[in-house]
């Protein structure tokens, strides 16, 4: 457990780029199915993206969030920041288990894409777009602000 206080910093910092990246690929893939929804199955415009759908999400998300997830537990447990004891934690752990929620959503609707079988139109990904936006306030909020 020393070695977690003594590398502190540099967990902290790669937790942070695995976040940043996370981040990018949960606001970029729900954008790329309101385009997607409304091309026709088995055209090129379709393969192309499922293609980018595809590697978006098993190239950079899923590794990301892996690793946010490690080095987030590492910050958890490292000695003398015991979080978790307090209530803005627990508000955070929320909207990350959230956050992971809606990327195992994108991943279902990538495959659904991808067997030419989704039956959401533009508009309600659209909205799905803004998911993790307000997961991503409330979990800067809590780490920032600790409102309670």
């Amino acid at each position: 457990m020393e070695f977690l206080a003594e590398y502190y910093l540099w967990i902290k910092a790669i937790h942070i780029m695995a976040i940043i990246s996370w981040m990018a690929g949960l606001f970029y893939l729900p954008r790329l199915y309101v385009y997607h929804s409304g091309v026709p199955v088995g055209s090129d415009q379709d393969i192309l993206f499922q293609t980018m759908e595809h590697k978006l999400l098993r190239v950079i998300m899923n590794p990301a969030m892996i690793v946010a997830w490690i080095f987030g537990l590492l910050l958890m447990i490292t000695p003398g920041l015991e979080a978790y004891q307090f209530g803005w934690f627990h508000a955070k752990f929320a909207a990350i288990l959230g956050m992971t929620w809606f990327h195992m959503k994108c991943a279902g609707w990538r495959k659904k894409f991808a067997r030419g079988e989704n039956e959401k139109t533009d508009g309600y990904f659209r909205k799905m777009n803004e998911v993790p936006t307000v997961l991503m306030i409330i979990i800067v909020i809590m780490v920032i602000v600790r409102p309670f």
